[in-house]
């Protein structure tokens, strides 16, 4: 679909995106004063839905921007421009910015309305549990130098812009990232796992890194199960480096399997047996969120 034709959302109306403008006084243009989401959904059946409109809720309330829309007005939303753009396998993107003022100022000013923009667009097909068809992810690492409240899906996302060049630069997929103390955070736009001895294992939430969805939907399905142990705790860059299996997760990319970093196999250099279970169980389970 031309993206000119799609049909998207924009402050209470639903219109062509060629016909939608936002003010350059907008404090997400002057600031990246906002927040936003993406959803995923498959022939119209949304991924996770509750738990990011839940995530995006949170940091609204972070940052301070009174919207008073909740879940079922954000759903109402969402399957309106999946009706209005195929039906397809789309993706839902959410922006709230703190709206426009008359001049450009650090303070947040008060008696402003929120913009509200959300479109959809294009995704590839849900990932298959196939080791021999699922793509496969190069990596480089480097230290996490973005700021220190990561745990908000903030619209000021250059840090993260940065670091996912590096790896584009580096002619490779995404960049994994440690703190100072060789402590593995997350990735430019993805959560992180590793398997060894067929423990799944992923750092603990705290400021260093978005509260994923898709690990967090991961983290349940895989504790349900119970075949898997499954442990959050701090995870040092030694420790990936002798991963049997590294793993990025995204609503995206779900659980995309790692087979180099840093132009070094990771384990044996394929896809790993423990991928495969993971990405199987996720595929069943995914749409119980």
């Amino acid at each position: 679909m031309a993206d000119d034709n799609n049909i998207v959302f924009l402050d209470g109306q639903f219109m062509p995106m060629s016909e939608a403008k936002i003010s350059p006084m907008d404090r997400g243009f002057l600031f990246g004063d906002g927040i936003y989401e993406v959803v995923p959904s498959y022939a119209a059946k949304l991924v996770g839905f509750g738990l990011h409109i839940k995530r995006m809720q949170n940091g609204l309330d972070a940052v301070g921007i009174k919207l008073g829309m909740d879940v079922e007005d954000w759903r109402d939303i969402a399957q309106t421009l999946i009706e209005k753009n195929g039906k397809g396998n789309l993706g839902l993107y959410f922006h709230v910015s703190r709206g426009a003022d008359v001049k450009r100022f650090h303070a947040y000013p008060e008696h402003i309305q929120p913009t509200v923009f959300a479109y959809a667009f294009a995704i590839p097909a849900a990932t298959i549990a196939d080791k021999k068809s699922v793509n496969q992810y190069r990596v480089t690492s480097t230290e996490d130098l973005r700021w220190k409240r990561c745990q908000i899906k903030s619209t000021s996302l250059l840090g993260n812009v940065m670091h996912f060049q590096q790896g584009q630069n580096a002619g490779v997929h995404e960049t994994i990232l440690y703190n100072q103390r060789n402590e593995l955070t997350e990735a430019s736009a993805c959560n992180v796992f590793i398997v060894k001895n067929e423990v799944v294992m992923t750092p603990p939430l705290d400021n260093q890194l978005l509260p994923g969805v898709t690990r967090n939907m991961l983290l349940d399905i895989l504790r349900q199960d119970g075949t898997l142990q499954v442990q959050e705790r701090v995870i040092s860059m030694n420790e990936v480096h002798a991963a049997e299996e590294l793993w990025l997760t995204s609503s995206s990319k779900e659980i995309a399997p790692v087979v180099e970093l840093d132009g070094q196999p990771v384990g044996n250099g394929k896809v790993g047996d423990i991928w495969q279970l993971a990405q199987t169980l996720y595929s069943a389970n995914k749409h119980n969120y």
